[in-house]
């Protein structure tokens, strides 16, 4: 059995450099595998392996400056997720673009997963969904607002843009794991928005803690590893994804023309040239040469 940790948490790192190494190397000793960010603001990432390894992991992740609270989701698989272990350094550990947000300063208020529904079951309350729209067209909370952005870093301008629609409104937001939301409720209280909620721990931890004959979320929850998605209880989900543009799709959608296997799906057939089917065509031999040796290639685990 696989454990599968979700983390993040956003601290003061002087030096994100310096603690890459230290880092990957306990990942390493520990046989765990997957992507943790560093950044200035902090950490974040998605990491799988056995229970000691991740036991060990994030003794070690308590440890960094300003960690000793970190919290984490935990769910599990059995199979492998990823590949090999790569900690890397980047600006921000998700990205928005904004030099001003600044989660630490301050966020919305957090609703505990118990407490969601009846908060956004109030009329005086827009819900939004601050994901991608690729992951909002899998699954959603009733009646949630979709922005219809590409990346994250699109949701300032469709706030400013949209901004007057919510003037009397209370604002609860809610994202795949939380990290987004503390930086999407401190943009909008930088904003003047005064009454900003969020969903703690994010989505996994409402399909995790509430019981589906209970849940208002309808579809399934887009995850970054091999699990493509979940749904209630955590359970794997039924898409698979699409190699080419990493969106997720049904295994009926591979009966449609626009469908070749890890090259292009009906989503994105017409988003690449015929030279990056040519690259993708070539690196799908290379993933069915690594399922005839029964090994993970790395384009298969989802970062």
């Amino acid at each position: 059995m696989t454990v599968i940790a979700a983390l993040y948490h956003f601290s003061t790192f002087e030096d994100p450099f310096s603690l890459k190494a230290p880092l990957l190397a306990v990942c390493n000793a520990a046989d765990v595998m997957g992507t943790l960010l560093l950044a200035p603001e902090g950490i974040n990432g998605t990491i799988a392996g056995s229970r000691m390894g991740i036991d060990t992991v994030l003794s070690h992740v308590r440890e960094l400056p300003g960690c000793a609270d970190l919290e984490w989701k935990e769910s599990s698989a059995n199979t492998a997720l990823f590949s090999r272990m790569k900690v890397r350094i980047k600006r921000e550990i998700v990205t928005m673009g904004q030099p001003n947000v600044n989660p630490i300063a301050g966020v919305g208020r957090y609703v505990k997963a118990a407490d969601w529904n009846e908060l956004i079951r109030s009329p005086d309350v827009a819900v939004i969904d601050t994901r991608n729209d690729f992951e909002v067209a899998i699954g959603t909370f009733d009646g949630a607002i979709d922005p219809v952005t590409r990346s994250f870093g699109d949701f300032p301008a469709w706030w400013e843009a949209n901004k007057d629609r919510f003037s009397n409104k209370r604002i609860a937001m809610f994202c795949t794991g939380g990290i987004r939301c503390e930086k999407s409720t401190n943009y909008l209280i930088g904003q003047g928005v005064k009454d900003v909620y969020h969903l703690k721990g994010g989505i996994l931890k409402y399909l995790e803690d509430v019981p589906k004959n209970e849940s208002t979320w309808d579809g399934s929850c887009f995850v970054f590893d091999a699990r493509v998605s979940v749904g209630h209880g955590l359970e794997e989900g039924p898409h698979i994804l699409c190699y080419a543009c990493r969106r997720p799709i049904m295994p009926d959608d591979c009966a449609l023309l626009e469908y070749e296997e890890g090259v292009s799906c009906h989503q994105c057939k017409g988003e690449t040239s015929q030279e990056d089917k040519g690259r993708f065509r070539e690196r799908q031999k290379q993933i069915a040469l690594s399922k005839s040796r029964s090994e993970l290639h790395m384009i298969q685990a989802t970062e």
